[in-house]
């Protein structure tokens, strides 16, 4: 199959449009095709896979937690032994300038990872080229959505290049921006944290030994995760006017001044890659269900990274979407019904409260200066270290299988 344009398409009837190209989108496209293979599917996106303007496949790394892998690999779409993805073993969490700290090792918990780094460029490239090579996937790009239209039993999409589009489920996956978010009237409540993350790769004298890295400092949290060839992953937290300006130093520099903060825990840094700058806030759509609509990843929903929680949380909206999408075929029921769709919203709601409140207490509680509160940090994570029973729900969270109900109960 080849991208379709105006000219080259001759259906425009579908079961399921996904408004969204990037990895949540593709992803979705792909689950559901393989899930449901008598599923019409179109995904339409506004830019090219190829094209270095495309924000979905950037020069940014990405957690995937061991779970997500699992499901991930039930439709070919994950490879350990890759050359862009590497297994994270150990989990070291530490406050600078404080005592505490604790480590979470996958041999705890008797597996062989607690999740992988992926890159972001060849990992999209790849779930492009499946798209590709699906039959019952069609990709138009590049096109965007103008206008949304409802009957009762279908769902229209109007395109920039002319073509209108009828569907029986819409799934609006087009990012935080989400122009279709906004055509259908669904509020978006966002928080800026006040801070940008730095993004890049970086290269150190000696192995990293499959180890990922969380430290939290007053300015706000950095993370080193293990890449290939013996480089890490960098996000680091600051205020945006600090961000811009190490963002801008040169490159000895750069290296100096994140050396000075993180420490020789992770050896010594040699050598820092193209820098980036992401604001960060924290965002929930006020729903993420309507007439014959579901609304998933960061359109739905965006989180810090201080958890590695993006694309996972992503990935269990598609899980439960594909889940009740199969149940409604299967009991020959209209998979853009009420039924469905609210069935989608109860599954994701107490997982997507869970991992935003918890995220967003972490950012405000490891971002304090108060000396009370720093030492109750070092207190906390010192007892995580010598209490399992505390220290699981942090590891469950990581690897992605953790209950919304455990994680309350030994937080509160």
């Amino acid at each position: 199959m080849q991208e379709l344009s105006k000219t080259s398409i001759s259906e425009t009837h579908f079961d399921i449009v996904i408004i969204g190209g990037g990895l949540v989108g593709a992803t979705t496209a792909l689950c559901l095709a393989r899930s449901c293979p008598n599923l019409s599917i179109a995904v339409v996106e506004a830019i090219p896979a190829t094209d270095q303007s495309q924000p979905s496949f950037d020069d940014r790394s990405i957690a995937i937690a061991q779970q997500s892998a699992q499901y991930l690999a039930t439709f070919n779409l994950f490879n350990e032994n890759v050359e862009y993805c590497e297994a994270i073993k150990t989990v070291h969490v530490s406050d600078k300038g404080h005592f505490g700290k604790t480590k979470i090792t996958a041999q705890e918990y008797q597996l062989d990872a607690l999740g992988y780094v992926v890159e972001v460029k060849p990992f999209g490239h790849s779930l492009h080229n499946e798209l590709i090579k699906t039959k019952n996937i069609s990709l138009l790009c590049p096109d965007s959505v103008v206008k949304h239209n409802f009957t009762l039993e279908t769902a229209y999409i109007a395109l920039k290049s002319g073509l209108e589009l009828s569907c029986a489920l819409v799934i609006v996956a087009d990012g935080g921006q989400s122009v279709s978010r906004d055509l259908l009237h669904i509020d978006f409540k966002k928080q800026s944290y006040e801070q940008d993350a730095i993004i890049a790769n970086i290269e150190v004298s000696s192995g990293h030994n499959n180890q990922a890295f969380e430290r939290f400092t007053q300015y706000g949290p950095m993370a080193l995760l293990p890449m290939n060839q013996n480089r890490y992953s960098l996000v680091w937290c600051q205020n945006p006017e600090k961000a811009k300006a190490l963002r801008a130093l040169p490159e000895k520099e750069f290296i100096s001044q994140l050396q000075a903060a993180f420490g020789f825990s992770a050896g010594k840094f040699t050598q820092v890659g193209m820098r980036a700058c992401y604001p960060l806030a924290l965002g929930k759509a006020e729903r993420i269900v309507q007439h014959r609509v579901a609304v998933i990843g960061n359109a739905a929903h965006l989180v810090h990274p201080i958890a590695g929680q993006g694309f996972n949380l992503g990935l269990r909206d598609i899980q439960a979407l594909v889940s009740e999408v199969k149940l409604a075929l299967q009991q020959n029921k209209d998979i853009g019904c009420f039924e469905a769709l609210r069935n989608f919203e109860l599954k994701r709601k107490k997982d997507l409260d869970t991992v935003l409140t918890l995220t967003d207490s972490l950012v405000r509680l490891f971002s304090n200066s108060s000396r009370m509160l720093a030492l109750a940090r070092s207190i906390g994570l010192v007892s995580l270290d010598l209490f399992s029973d505390l220290k699981q729900p942090l590891a469950k969270q990581f690897m992605g299988k953790v209950k919304p109900e455990f994680i309350k109960e030994k937080i509160q």
